[in-house]
């Protein structure tokens, strides 16, 4: 076991930096995160378009509303309502 040793810092401030966005990403603006689901025996595309600054941001967004994002791509298959090949997703 590692032990953390901040002088000038209080426990909390030293288990979490916060995440800045890369020049990239700021020129880019809100990020937006690919998946795909299954469709019977295909694969169906879906994108997540989000209003946070940096992918990883986006990327846990996506994981820690996964249930939710999954059932909104599950019924835009189920009623059709998606154009191309594709299922564009907003945030929850």
């Amino acid at each position: 076991m590692t032990e953390v040793i901040c002088e000038s810092f209080t426990k909390e401030q030293c288990m979490r930096k916060p995440v800045i966005p890369t020049e990239q990403e700021i020129i880019e603006g809100p990020q937006s995160v690919s998946f795909q689901i299954a469709n019977g025996n295909a694969r169906q595309r879906c994108t997540l378009q989000t209003n946070l600054p940096t992918k990883l941001q986006a990327q846990n967004y996506l994981r820690t509303n996964w249930p939710t994002i999954e059932k909104m791509a599950r019924d835009a298959i189920a009623s059709g309502t998606f154009e191309g090949a594709e299922i564009k997703l907003g945030m929850v």
